[in-house]
């Protein structure tokens, strides 16, 4: 975890006993979890198992039925999307919803645009500010002109970032930031995502790859069948450990050797 992490200890995020259920089916059953300024949570699982329901209860795409949410220890109520962003909780999706076809300053400013004394679009300022933007995220991204459709992967992914951290964002909801990446492609994403953590934003990061887990998540919420298996630091486990977690709900310390061979087979 960060020095930052570390020294301001009222999380940016905490989620209460949420439940929620779709016709009788318990698909989020009294899970709690919290998030610090400047640390990654990787909340892991297999299909199925609630993590992105709880997710959306926070950025405003599900109304949890009870529970409570506490941002910067402050109780609040996430009704929709709207909410969530002027909380501060902005949500990148694996689908990125850029338009394709125009530039990234036009992406990050869609629908907020600077606009001159006029009335007229302030195309310099959009693109000066962004280059700003991205010259503190992304140093190689270069491509300020051409329409996103013709950007790689992770420069998309890059666009997307920006667009939530230009307006204020202190916490992001990040779903699979490096599927269907390359390696190449997926560093450049691991290392934008370790800036914004060293900028003191709070991450939940929802994602398969345990590799990316261990790389950049601070602490691991596993979820399985609804509910919260557990919370752990991720330099106290193994990815074994993890795996056993996730599939057998099993705490570390219950984990067997057994069990652990089955994950291999």
């Amino acid at each position: 975890m960060t020095a930052l992490a570390t020294e301001q200890r009222t999380p940016l995020v905490e989620m209460n006993d949420i439940r929620v259920a779709f016709g009788g089916v318990h698909a989020v059953d009294g899970v709690s979890i919290d998030l610090l300024p400047g640390e990654v949570v990787a909340l892991v699982g297999g299909n199925g198992a609630g993590k992105t329901t709880l997710i959306k209860t926070l950025s405003g795409a599900h109304k949890a039925d009870s529970g409570e949410i506490l941002i910067s220890g402050s109780p609040v109520t996430i009704n929709n999307p709207r909410d969530a962003r002027e909380l501060g909780v902005e949500t990148i999706y694996q689908t990125l919803a850029l338009a394709d076809n125009i530039d990234a300053p036009s992406n990050i400013f869609l629908g907020r645009e600077i606009r001159t004394r006029w009335g007229t679009l302030d195309d310099t300022a959009m693109e000066n500010e962004t280059r700003q933007l991205m010259g503190r995220l992304n140093p190689r991204f270069k491509n300020f002109k051409v329409p996103v459709q013709s950007l790689s992967g992770g420069q998309r992914q890059s666009v997307a970032i920006a667009r939530a951290v230009h307006f204020n964002a202190k916490i992001l909801i990040m779903d699979e930031p490096t599927a269907a990446l390359g390696p190449a492609e997926t560093e450049e994403v691991r290392q934008l995502i370790r800036q914004l953590r060293e900028e003191g934003l709070g991450i939940f990061l929802i994602s398969h790859d345990i590799h990316d887990v261990f790389d950049l998540a601070d602490r691991i919420s596993v979820m399985l069948q609804g509910k919260l298996v557990g919370t752990v630091n991720k330099v106290d486990v193994t990815q074994d450990e993890v795996l056993a977690m996730i599939i057998a709900g099993k705490h570390p310390e219950e984990v067997t050797q057994t069990d652990i061979n089955g994950l291999h087979r």
